[in-house]
């Protein structure tokens, strides 16, 4: 397997920092950092994407979300999978109305479909989706629709669905920068390659400063061999683009879900590689003053 990295840009730091603003009163989590004098960026959307499941790429939405949001960053949750585990991870209620089935369709705004800080999904996405398929200009569908949003959030993530089809066409074409996740499994880094040549194709025919911002090695046991020559392998391939946090397998992400807790809360030793991934993150956005933050919750 070797993808051609010469067509592979590098992540645009295309995130711009703005003085900070009120935003509208939600729901803050207790432990969050005081913030004053911020400077933000403004409704930078990140894709996150991998091309099967099991990938743990909805956690990795669902925590990442936590960590930024604990960190004084307004973050809005856009689950595009429609079995919904990103709005179940939430506890959003599966019967929520209206959903992001709601807004592609044309049936309902953006903004009316977001249920504390959340855009949820359900089994309707997929006849929504294929309702897509007959449109014109479906690929700029979600684009249109995040729009207005993007200056109410410093943050947007897309949790794509396990596949390459149009739910996660939208999400590139809607985004600022791509994502991709990758189980710690020598089959699994073929995903990487073909998720590349999918965001190539977003950049070349409809979104051509979408970035790259890197590749996270997720479900990890680095003390088997197997894990260490998947990452050594994938290194290989991306290069610095492999984010150099691995993220631990356990059964401990299962059971903060079931309780519809963070694994911060649940595990914080676990915990911590989410609040090491997100702080890579954070310096490849170019948001210094959201690492400092950052470090002051990791020393809290």
């Amino acid at each position: 397997m070797q993808p051609p990295l010469h067509r592979h840009r590098c992540c645009r730091p295309n995130v711009t920092e703005q003085p900070a603003r009120v935003s509208n009163q939600r729901k803050r989590s207790p432990t969050r950092v005081a913030t004053t004098s911020l400077w933000r960026p403004v409704g930078a959307t990140i894709a996150v994407l991998s091309q099967k499941g099991g990938t743990g790429k909805t956690t990795a939405v669902r925590t990442l979300t936590d960590v930024l949001r604990r960190i004084g960053l307004d973050v809005l949750a856009v689950d595009l999978d429609p079995q919904g585990n990103l709005s179940d991870y939430f506890d959003v209620d599966p019967d929520a109305s209206p959903s992001i089935a709601d807004v592609l369709a044309g049936r309902a705004d953006a903004a009316q479909a977001i249920h504390n800080d959340v855009m949820p999904a359900n089994l309707s996405l997929a006849e929504a989706e294929l309702m897509l398929a007959g449109k014109m200009g479906r690929e700029l569908t979600l684009k249109r629709a995040l729009k207005p949003l993007r200056e109410r959030y410093d943050l947007i993530l897309l949790d794509c669905p396990p596949s390459l089809g149009l739910l996660t066409v939208n999400a590139l074409v809607a985004a600022d920068h791509a994502l991709l996740t990758t189980e710690a499994q020598y089959f699994a880094l073929q995903g990487v390659e073909q998720a590349l040549e999918v965001i190539e194709l977003a950049r070349d025919g409809l979104n051509p400063e979408l970035g790259w911002l890197g590749v996270v090695f997720n479900i990890a046991d680095m003390r088997t061999r197997h894990s260490r020559d998947a990452y050594t392998t994938l290194q290989e391939h991306v290069g610095r683009k492999l984010f150099q946090t691995s993220i631990r397998s356990s059964i401990a992400y299962a059971e903060a879900a079931e309780r519809a807790v963070s694994i911060l809360d649940h595990r914080p030793d676990l915990g911590a590689d989410y609040l090491a991934l997100t702080d890579e993150i954070l310096e490849r956005l170019k948001l210094p003053d959201a690492r400092a933050r950052l470090k002051a919750l990791a020393a809290a």
